[in-house]
């Protein structure tokens, strides 16, 4: 596995396009998402764009299904499951790009979410520090740009937060503000990119910051309106 540093860019090559435990582009339930999220697409950017918001807006994002279980992490696990953290979102848009031929990497960054609800808060130990934010980082004509597919437009509907739109040409990151410009996301602390994705790493820092309590299994009875969760 290949670490770029922060501050540094990937040099693209074959470990870009591979398929591997996570990022199981090869699968065929990630190859069929792929294919039909891009359509008729003619070139990779057009592509890109697609697969984003396609992830975006097909998986649910779930804040509480962090869990320090490998399988969570694979790409055709994602699309089965239909709800997941930014992470197994991030995941599986590297893979379904690689699938289509477009190079990918995962990037982590800690992030600090001032509009965390109470519960999400309390869940995370008393914190507002996200550690090991993850997105997809694509290399598109020449160049290697961020997505992060996370929030599906449910729920910035619902909570009043600005979603987070894809050119394929410009990174598209979490806004630092919200649709009433309240201090919304914050980048602190930008960890690289890697070719797949480092769960052992990922794991070891979960443990070491997080209450075991985060990572516990759902609770019964937890209900989604709209296609969010409520909380």
């Amino acid at each position: 596995m290949i670490h770029t540093p922060a501050g540094s860019k990937p040099e693209p090559g074959p470990e870009y396009l591979q398929s591997t435990r996570f990022l199981d582009a090869d699968s065929d339930a990630v190859r069929r998402f792929a294919e039909q999220a891009a359509g008729a697409a003619s070139n990779d950017i057009e592509r890109a764009v697609k697969l984003f918001y396609a992830v975006r807006d097909g998986v649910r994002y779930d804040p509480f299904s962090m869990r320090l279980d490998p399988a969570i992490y694979v790409a055709s696990h994602v699309l089965a499951a239909k709800s997941a953290y930014c992470i197994p979102k991030a995941i599986l848009l590297a893979a379904a790009a690689r699938a289509l031929g477009v190079p990918c990497a995962i990037g982590l960054s800690d992030v600090v979410n001032h509009l965390t609800t109470e519960k999400l808060k309390a869940l995370m130990g008393g914190t507002t520090y996200f550690m090991h934010h993850g997105y997809a980082v694509l290399y598109l004509e020449g160049k290697w740009v961020k997505a992060a597919p996370a929030f599906n437009i449910e729920l910035c509907t619902r909570f009043g937060v600005l979603p987070t739109e894809f050119d394929g040409r410009s990174d598209a990151i979490f806004q630092p503000y919200d649709a009433k410009q309240r201090r919304h996301m914050e980048y602190v602390k930008d960890h690289g990119c890697w070719s797949d994705f480092p769960y052992d790493r990922v794991e070891a820092d979960f443990r070491a910051f997080y209450p075991l309590d985060a990572f516990a299994e759902t609770s019964p009875g937890e209900k989604f309106e709209d296609g969010v969760r409520v909380i």
